[in-house]
């Protein structure tokens, strides 16, 4: 048998590195503590049955937080925190990071930034001539199902800021990341405006629960 099969949350993690940790052990890092008559694994394992996922657990409401028996507001505000904190962290490593964006880094910080939104947001990554970002911004918003782009905002805003390259990105908080027509056309018009002025779309990404597509992966820029 493993000797660390049996180790605590904080011990596994220092001697096998934090990936090694389960949803559950990481967790019940984060909580440390449990609630009345459940020890903190206990507790993990039933927040993480309860909402589906780790992605459901981060994005509930508190409404259907404390809905739960035995868990209160100090619970809740930990589990926000942890959101909040990975998004944060993802906002400055991507600003600060000197090599080019890779896809899995790329991805991990637009699920960090659509995490929870309940409306579609379209958001922009303006990059410079190396494919280092300059700045990301969010220049649309709209409903559930949709989000009206203007592509001359695009164009205006790369100029402004000297972007040599883009990112565009939007979510679709149904959870379904299949592009729409509407998601092709709108990047089709955004590409050319972009040639004009002689800025590149590298990629569109859509962003849903748990997946995403994305335009250059399948050939459609």
């Amino acid at each position: 048998m493993d000797k660390t099969e049996h180790l605590l949350p904080r011990e596994k993690m220092l001697a096998q590195g934090i990936d090694a940790l389960s949803d559950v052990e990481l967790l019940a890092l984060f909580l440390r503590t449990g609630s009345r008559g459940k020890d903190v694994f206990t507790l993990a394992r039933e927040l993480l049955a309860h909402f589906g996922s780790l992605y459901g657990l981060l994005t509930a409401d508190f409404s259907q937080f404390v809905s739960l028996p035995g868990i209160g507001v100090a619970k809740y505000a930990q589990i926000k925190g942890i959101a909040e904190l990975a998004r944060r962290y993802y906002d400055v490593r991507i600003m600060e990071e000197s090599p080019l964006l890779s896809p899995e880094m790329t991805r991990a910080f637009l699920r960090s930034q659509f995490a929870g939104e309940e409306r579609e947001i379209f958001l922009v990554i303006f990059l410079d001539a190396q494919h280092r970002v300059i700045r990301h911004s969010r220049l649309f918003s709209g409903t559930l199902s949709h989000v009206e782009v203007h592509p001359r905002e695009i164009v205006r805003e790369a100029i402004k800021m000297n972007a040599s390259a883009l990112i565009l990105a939007h979510n679709h908080p149904s959870g379904c990341a299949e592009p729409s027509k509407a998601d092709k056309l709108i990047t089709e018009r955004v590409v050319k405006c972009c040639q004009f002025m002689d800025v590149r779309v590298l990629d569109h990404l859509v962003i849903g629960r748990g997946e995403y597509v994305s335009f250059a992966e399948r050939g459609w820029i």
